[in-house]
């Protein structure tokens, strides 16, 4: 199994693309969990944080399962987050994907 705490934040994704204005109000909008602004940027960055802590979370779950520490219940529970967390990030991905593919084809 793969460790997710090396799984950098939305947050530092961002600010490793430049600092340039835009970028810049992009990351410190993450920053913003009050969810008064209704940035997209904000959004999206509370969306990934949430994904990567229910995955964490199920790791931690399965790991105390591994060393008995915890119900077989608990641990399939926590799979099922996982899985469930996994395939929406994945069909987010998708679409994001054929949006940019969309994009390009375009003629300008």
């Amino acid at each position: 199994m793969i460790p997710l705490g090396n799984i950098a934040s939305a947050a530092q994704v961002l600010s490793a693309y430049g600092s340039s204005g835009a970028q810049g109000a992009a990351t410190a909008s993450l920053g913003n969990t009050a969810g008064a602004s209704g940035d997209f940027s904000s959004m999206v960055g509370n969306a990934a944080e949430s994904a990567l802590q229910t995955m964490r979370s199920a790791e931690q779950t399965t790991a105390a399962g591994v060393a008995g520490k915890a119900d077989v219940q608990q641990v399939v529970e926590a799979l099922s987050d996982a899985e469930v967390t996994m395939q929406t990030v994945v069909a987010v991905r998708d679409k994001v994907l054929g949006a940019y593919n969309d994009i390009m084809k375009m003629t300008v």
